[in-house]
């Protein structure tokens, strides 16, 4: 038997959920195919792994592009090195701004919903055509509160959250009895990552000690449901921080 391997789609900044990620399955002795937009990003998060005595590869890929999705699984099926096709798949793209509802375009319209949405129909349909004729494996969506309600200022990112959520249900009833496990998870609140450190300087002070999400424990609850045991899986599950209202 060969080194299992796990597929992190969206990854950015190592302060951030899919690097976290990434590092809690390397932990786990997977071999980590590190996908995201960015090459600096993700090769820095590989090094890390590696330099730890992990085995990972970084990829860059755009979630939006059919070809570099269907590029991305061909290699996790066959990723050599003594590795196993892949049994664990995690879709984190997404990207969140609030912008007035009369002044969003049509344009940021389709960019919101072609990255939290159409990306993750693209992976979550290679993740279902390369490992449900294998009866076994897991994908993961990162979803958001926003996915249940929409906010003032955020039509755009709840309709694309929404959708995947919808992807991620159906995947579930379609696929759970040939074995594949689809869950999704809903974050709600604040990430204690360096997205919200940039946009919110002050966040972090003003929630005081533990009222953030944090990245690290997030990715455990992923781990975690990689492993569950097939007689009582989580289709669903929220996370949100003990101080969070709801």
């Amino acid at each position: 038997m060969g080194i299992p391997t796990v597929v992190v789609v969206g990854v950015g900044a190592e302060r951030g959920i899919g690097a976290a990620v990434c590092r809690r399955f390397a932990a786990g002795g997977y071999h980590v195919l590190v996908a995201g937009r960015t090459e600096s990003k993700v090769e820095q998060v590989a090094n890390r792994i590696r330099a730890g005595g992990g085995s990972a590869q970084s990829i860059v890929v755009d979630t939006t592009a059919e070809a570099d999705v269907e590029r991305l699984f061909d290699l996790a099926m066959a990723p050599g090195q003594g590795c196993e096709p892949a049994d664990a798949v995690v879709f984190n793209a997404g990207n969140n701004q609030i912008i007035d509802f009369r002044s969003l375009t049509a344009e940021q319209f389709e960019s919101f919903w072609r990255v939290g949405c159409f990306g993750g129909f693209l992976v979550g349909r290679e993740a279902a055509r390369r490992m449900a004729p294998l009866g076994r494996g897991t994908v993961i969506f990162t979803g958001a509160s926003g996915s249940l309600r929409g906010k003032p200022g955020f039509a755009h990112f709840a309709a694309a959250k929404a959708g995947l959520r919808m992807i991620s249900q159906s995947m579930a009833r379609e696929f759970g009895p040939q074995g594949l496990h689809v869950a999704h998870v809903l974050i709600d609140g604040g990430v204690n990552g360096e997205r919200l450190r940039q946009a919110i300087p002050g966040m972090v002070e003003q929630r005081g000690e533990d009222g953030l999400l944090d990245v690290d424990a997030i990715a455990e609850t992923y781990w975690h449901l990689h492993k569950q045991p097939n007689t009582a899986w989580a289709q669903e599950i929220d996370l949100r921080p003990y101080k969070e209202l709801f």
